[in-house]
């Protein structure tokens, strides 16, 4: 799998995959929601955010990522290629980009929030509405990484006393 930012000549694709996605995990949004959202994705989220994509070994797009600074704004993989460590390398390679991250994420969509717990991330807040003003609550959650702890020559090992 290679993780690459995208063209926008991608974005079509993209929102097919979007679309494949959300049917899959968020089952609260009527078709009215989808095709409501469809549009928005390609010519207000896409074009404002980094996106990312990860591509098979054969050029297939397995799912993207939409950065902004220290923030998953979204996370979509392939249905077909759920569970298979793809959301987890997107979170692994912005985590190289940023020390900690930021994503809200659709409090109903019960898979997503799992997700992210389970990778790491604590909820810290909550939002009654999405960014579009609909009644659709977002988890606001975090992740930080540790520093690790190296020896800087200050601490003392017990070992070192007789």
């Amino acid at each position: 799998m290679k993780i690459k930012l995208i063209n926008p000549s991608d974005y079509p694709e993209l929102v097919d995959l979007w679309e494949r996605a959300v049917r899959s995990t968020h089952h609260f949004l009527s078709e009215e929601d989808i095709g409501f959202y469809r549009p928005l994705v390609k010519t207000k989220y896409l074009p404002s955010l980094d996106i990312y994509a990860a591509f098979s070994h054969e050029g297939t797009v397995l799912g993207f990522m939409g950065l902004a600074p220290g923030k998953v704004e979204m996370l979509f993989v392939d249905p077909v290629h759920k569970s298979q460590g793809i959301g987890r390398e997107f979170l692994n390679f912005a985590l190289s980009l940023y020390p900690a991250l930021e994503i809200e994420a659709n409090e109903q969509n019960d898979y997503g929030v799992a997700f992210y717990k389970k990778f790491g991330f604590k909820a810290v807040g909550r939002k009654e509405f999405d960014g579009e003003g609909r009644p659709f609550p977002l988890v606001i959650l975090r992740y930080e990484q540790q520093p690790s702890k190296t020896n800087t020559g200050k601490e003392i090992c017990a070992s070192q006393f007789p």
